[in-house]
């Protein structure tokens, strides 16, 4: 067996990378039932077993796991080699899929990337942190930025800034003209209405944890599914809001709230599957990131 140009191998390997038959069809471009075709024809003719089934979900066997050592370093290393010829050959031309949290810190990254790689196209999806991380582990993108470190060994995480959380109140709100005249304290949103962010949301689990831990209870009234939306919902007077310090947009209708003693930070990590860190084009992206990193902290 030519271990290299074997199809069957190459299927295991997608799919013992990405979690599952269909990501892996994504992964390699081809149909899912030849992904299952071809680990099939590997089990059968060397009378193995390489992943328990469960139901849509796989989960490689001790046999598997061995296995996929070997084709993670050939299929690996392959691909660093081609990507690495291919960028001396284009001059680090190529498409980069970011998975972001919002545009707030992944557009000065990608502003000081693309400086040093003008040929290099972005295209970015958005969604909370727990659908971006979903992104990564299926093989739809090729970085990711969320809001908190991720505790899984198939990813690579990068500290990037902590930001401040700050609650916010349309200008008409009592709290809002109380402000002018004394020092707000968290126990003051006790009672208040709230329009927040979907249950994915890390700003909105973070705000929800602080709460509790400080005995202050406050009531959800609406559930947005964007910042663009809680912001637009606030200053229509549904509620307060609460964002990070680096998502405030300045608008006439909205006053940010000092709230003495309000401790609660987000962390924002930049993600990639582990095993592609040495990618020209994402090992480069992850040095930005890092050098912007020291400057902001």
């Amino acid at each position: 067996m030519n271990l290299s140009s074997s199809a069957e191998l190459r299927a295991f390997d997608a799919a013992a990378r990405c979690g599952s038959m269909s990501a892996a069809a994504r992964l390699l471009g081809i149909r899912q039932p030849t992904i299952s075709a071809h680990i099939a024809s590997l089990e059968e003719n060397f009378g193995v077993e390489l992943f328990h089934r469960h139901g849509r979900r796989i989960e490689l066997t001790g046999f598997g796991r061995l296995l996929h050592e070997i084709t993670h370093r050939i299929y690996r290393g392959e691909e660093q080699a081609a990507t690495l010829l291919m960028s001396a050959r284009s001059g680090y031309e190529g498409i980069l899929r970011i998975g972001a949290v919002g545009p707030y810190n992944v557009t000065s990254i990608i502003k000081h990337f693309r400086q040093r790689n003008p040929a290099v196209q972005i295209r970015m999806s958005q969604g909370d942190s727990r659908q971006v991380l979903a992104r990564q582990l299926d093989c739809k993108d090729d970085l990711g930025v969320v809001l908190h470190e991720v505790n899984d060994e198939r990813v690579h995480c990068l500290p990037y800034r902590q930001q401040k959380l700050l609650v916010f109140a349309p200008v008409e709100h009592a709290l809002a003209r109380r402000q002018n005249r004394a020092a707000l304290q968290l126990s003051d949103l006790e009672g208040q209405e709230f329009v927040l962010r979907e249950d994915g949301s890390r700003t909105r689990q973070i705000f929800e944890s602080g709460l509790i831990a400080a005995g202050v209870k406050i009531r959800c009234s609406v559930e947005m599914g964007s910042r663009e939306a809680v912001r637009e919902a606030v200053a229509q007077g549904l509620g307060l809001g609460v964002v990070a310090e680096t998502a405030f947009v300045p608008d006439a209708r909205l006053v940010p709230l000092a709230i003495t003693g309000m401790q609660m930070h987000t962390h924002v990590h930049v993600i990639c599957l582990r095993e592609r860190c040495g990618t020209m084009l994402i090992a480069n992206f992850l040095a930005v990131a890092a050098e912007l990193a020291k400057t902001i902290r």
